[in-house]
């Protein structure tokens, strides 16, 4: 991958997954959030507009409801989210405004994109807040989404935000370096830098992926947002949140990932 220096994004869309935004006692690993807040704030003080997709809700509920595991009853998944995503972006509030950042919650659902009014109405107000120098803060609406609960994850969401705000870049941070040529119970498999096309293999290779805990995608998600993205011309990388510097990495064109070339350019930017 190579994002020169003159190429580098004017719009960010940027998701956090859920792995990365728990400890192992399911509660909010609160230094990372700030790590990425910091990196974040730097990247849109830059002069780069950044969208934050952030999953997270039901997890962050399940530790203050005392739940040890994730349920799999509709109504529980929703009680968690309910009470998770205050807390989650209390928690975010908190990191970016000791940096100077105003932060803004979305809680989205599938009708959201497709009825043309309240996708136009999304639309206006990301790009009010953005013309700000607000960090929207996406998520899916899940207290009462249920089809999103069931099937929604946030690779799928950011892909759509991403397209629909016409982005100049996706990433999708996650808790593994990218895609890999094997799975991890195979051997030690190499990182796919660079997929020019998604074709039998990728998918092949997405499918033996393995998710993470705690969240509802993995890697196979993340090649259906991938598709998504480059086919309406935004190129997509999949890294590592674990790695600090990541994304101030990527904007100054060091390989990170795996990068998924836009198929063709943009026309008309918003």
């Amino acid at each position: 991958m190579s994002l020169k220096p003159a190429a580098r994004p004017a719009r960010l869309v940027v998701k956090i997954g859920t792995s990365l935004l728990t400890r192992r006692d399911g509660h909010l690993d609160k230094p990372r959030m700030g790590r990425l807040a910091s990196e974040l704030s730097a990247i849109q003080k830059s002069g780069t507009q950044v969208i934050l997709v952030s999953s997270g809700a039901i997890a962050a509920g399940l530790s203050e409801m005392g739940w040890t595991r994730k349920p799999s009853e509709l109504a529980k998944k929703q009680a968690a989210a309910a009470v998770g995503q205050p807390r989650l972006m209390e928690t975010y509030r908190r990191f970016f405004r000791r940096r100077g950042i105003s932060v803004a919650q979305l809680l989205l659902t599938r009708d959201d994109f497709e009825s043309p009014p309240r996708s136009r109405n999304a639309r206006t107000t990301i790009l009010t807040l953005l013309r700000a120098g607000v960090i929207p803060i996406i998520n899916e609406n899940d207290t009462v989404a249920v089809e999103e609960i069931r099937l929604g994850d946030n690779d799928t969401l950011a892909a759509r935000v991403a397209v629909r705000l016409q982005a100049d870049l996706l990433v999708l941070l996650t808790d593994v370096e990218g895609l890999m040529t094997r799975h991890p119970r195979e051997g030690r498999g190499k990182l796919i830098e660079r997929v020019e096309r998604l074709g039998a293999r990728i998918e092949a290779l997405a499918h033996a992926a393995p998710g993470s805990d705690g969240g509802t995608g993995g890697m196979q998600t993340k090649i259906r947002a991938a598709r998504r993205a480059v086919s309406h011309g935004v190129p997509m990388v999949i890294a590592s949140g674990k790695r600090a510097g990541v994304l101030k990495d990527l904007l100054a064109g060091r390989p990170r990932g795996t990068f998924f070339p836009a198929r063709r350019p943009l026309v008309g930017k918003i």
